[in-house]
């Protein structure tokens, strides 16, 4: 039987994405045939407008609607502290960890996003993430403390040991402690977990 050229093509899209597979791939095209039109719209224009409508902050590298984004631009927020993160979810799972009403007893600093971490089996370096970026900022001075919030799995540990080692003397470097298990995800955190791991960080030695 010959599928037709239209499902077969979005289904070659949704295998593209990560974590979808043949079989979940055709699953969500076969559903999305169900769909109104005029659902199918919409959600086709906000894929079209996902990077139309977004800027990367030429400051921490979050995306954003504005540059710099709206935590860069907060003149209440502590610059001598990063936090250093591996994507943008990273940055929201930490800040719905403390809420707004409670932000002069949580987390005051601001972030670095890395956009992703030294991998080396599959050829990714200190040059293809945003670690140059990060080190200009703590050569530029002003910093004194560096929080590394990346995944505590192995390129985590690996990335966070190489930036241990790049720091300028006399930044204190620190890590999330309690909370994170080994293996585990930041961005599927809850928020008692991240807010513990922050308050916890330990010297990263």
């Amino acid at each position: 039987m010959r599928v037709a050229r239209a499902v077969s093509n979005l289904v070659e899209a949704f295998e593209r994405l990560p974590g979808v597979g043949p079989k979940s791939a055709q699953r969500l095209t076969y559903y999305l045939l169900h769909v109104p039109q005029a659902e199918l719209d919409r959600l086709a224009q906000a894929v079209s407008s996902l990077k139309k409508d977004t800027k990367e902050c030429s400051v921490c590298h979050n995306i954003a609607e504005t540059d710099p984004c709206d935590i860069c631009a907060d003149s209440s927020r502590n610059r001598s502290l990063i936090c250093v993160v591996e994507q943008p979810l990273d940055v929201l799972a930490l800040e719905r960890a403390v809420p707004a009403g409670r932000r002069g007893d949580g987390y005051k600093g601001v972030y670095h996003v890395l956009h992703g971490v030294i991998d080396p089996l599959h050829n990714i370096g200190p040059e293809e993430i945003k670690l140059e970026e990060l080190m200009q900022r703590l050569r530029a001075g002003g910093v004194k403390e560096v929080i590394l919030a990346l995944d505590p799995n192995m390129e985590g540990e690996a990335t966070c040991l190489y930036i241990k080692r790049q720091v300028p003397a006399g930044i204190r470097v620190t890590r999330l402690a309690h909370g994170l298990p080994v293996g585990a995800d930041i961005e599927y955190a809850d928020e008692v977990t991240l807010s513990r791991a922050l308050e916890g960080r330990q010297d990263y030695d």
